[in-house]
């Protein structure tokens, strides 16, 4: 037996145990050996003590479950002074890991996939987790979503179309009456939900409780007019200590869910605030372009929204298509794919494909989603509407009913004059 060998699976792994890992990698090495390192990196690391009749790797040690060269390099994508002379190759390896190694802990179980064992494995020199797969009776022990789709679309009462969700602009500055105004009126025009920017959050010059309570006061002042339910979500953002006082505030005050910009936050804490929330949790995408942008190392940003699944968020944004977020339409799906996908008794999240959404960009998202089970996230679209925010949340409306009468958002906009100057403003 080689020295590797050791570290590979050996006939068929008894998958409730294990979280299947898939690593694409660059090496000088013979990959199979590269691929057991990882796998020696990522779990037992020294696998016995000198004199000692014992070893931990068959309970313990990760296992290489399959690894395949995908072709040659003529060099790694990221040089750096210790890199070898080569031949030099791109790889991907699926990575098996012992469950009882850490257990339904996320700091834990980043530690593993992210961590220095990944990072600073002998012969990579670059590394990029693309996938996770886990067992339902692993997956089933974290909280996932407390209403899910289904909860959110009774909440709102929403059918059969998708969320609008406007950001308030302009996103920092505002004192809080005015920002209230503001989203009053987009409520009035059309808006299911309006939100605090991520970067607005409890701040001196705009309180988070008192955003709030004149945030919920407009809010059903929309409703009685609208006969629609609406939605205010705050950024509660904040350090951990503070979570659970501004959840509480908010609250009180009139919102009736709450933003985490969930990675600058870190998993773990939004894990907490899932144990005591009593509204929906949406997910910011900040920080995720810093781990997934650069395309050899990092991890696929849809890893990143399953695990904010796992941690309890109902709705999760992420980057959308287009010049603006440098996203392809395949990353896209794969976003929404993992806020749907099965995952034990885990409930879906809605999906919302976020960055400056326009009207004009509703037939692209309805086909993208496959449904109508996904969110919009306009701003500017909506409150720098030529005529106010009242009629930029109307030109949502009017441009989903040009979808559900199957005509062009040009045709229907001729009659629809709202629609019509997004489409002049912002782009058809």
């Amino acid at each position: 037996m080689t020295a590797e060998a050791a570290w590979f699976a050996e006939g068929s792994l008894d998958l409730a145990r294990y979280v299947l890992a898939t690593n694409v990698f660059e090496t000088d090495r013979e990959p199979r050996e590269a691929a057991a390192h990882l796998a020696q990196e990522q779990s037992t690391a020294q696998w016995k003590r000198p004199g000692v009749d014992e070893d931990f790797r068959p309970r313990h040690g990760a296992k290489v479950v399959s690894v395949t060269v995908l072709g040659d390099l003529n060099g790694p994508s990221t040089p750096t002074p210790f890199d070898g002379a080569g031949p030099w190759k791109r790889c991907v390896a699926v990575i098996a890991h012992p469950v009882e190694n850490f257990g339904a802990k996320l700091p834990n179980l980043l530690t593993v996939l992210l961590g220095e064992g990944t990072f600073y494995s002998p012969g990579i020199s670059a590394i990029r987790l693309t996938d996770i797969a886990l067992p339902d009776t692993f997956a089933n022990l974290f909280p996932g979503p407390q209403f899910g789709v289904k909860g959110l679309r009774d909440l709102l009462g929403v059918e059969e179309r998708p969320f609008f969700i406007g950001v308030v602009k302009p996103n920092v500055g505002l004192p809080p009456a005015e920002f209230a105004a503001l989203a009053e009126e987009a409520w009035k025009g059309g808006l299911d939900a309006a939100k605090d920017d991520e970067m607005l959050a409890d701040v001196p010059w705009s309180p988070l409780a008192e955003r709030a309570k004149l945030c919920g006061d407009a809010r059903r002042l929309a409703e009685a007019e609208s006969g629609e339910k609406k939605m205010y979500v705050a950024n509660i953002t904040d350090e951990i200590s503070r979570l659970k006082t501004l959840h509480h505030d908010a609250v009180a005050g009139g919102a009736n869910a709450v933003m985490l910009n969930a990675l600058p936050l870190g998993l773990p804490a939004c894990r907490f605030v899932r144990e005591f929330a009593t509204v929906p949790l949406l997910a910011h995408f900040d920080m995720v372009a810093a781990m997934s942008r650069a395309p050899a190392v990092g991890v696929d940003s849809h890893v990143m929204t399953l695990l904010q699944r796992l941690a309890g968020f109902d709705v999760i944004l992420f980057p959308g298509t287009g010049a603006r977020m440098r996203t392809t339409d395949e990353e896209v799906k794969a976003n929404i794919e993992s806020c749907r996908r099965p995952l034990g008794t885990i409930a879906p999240a809605l999906p919302v494909p976020g960055g400056s959404s326009r009207p004009a960009d509703l037939p692209a998202a309805l086909r993208l989603c496959g449904g109508t089970d996904f969110g919009m996230v306009p701003g500017r679209a909506v409150f720098n509407h030529p005529d106010g925010p009242r009629a930029g949340a109307k030109s949502f409306r009017q441009a989903w009913e040009a979808v559900c009468r199957g005509r062009s958002l040009a045709e229907h906009a001729i009659s629809a004059a709202e629609l019509a100057k997004s489409l002049t403003e912002f782009g058809s």
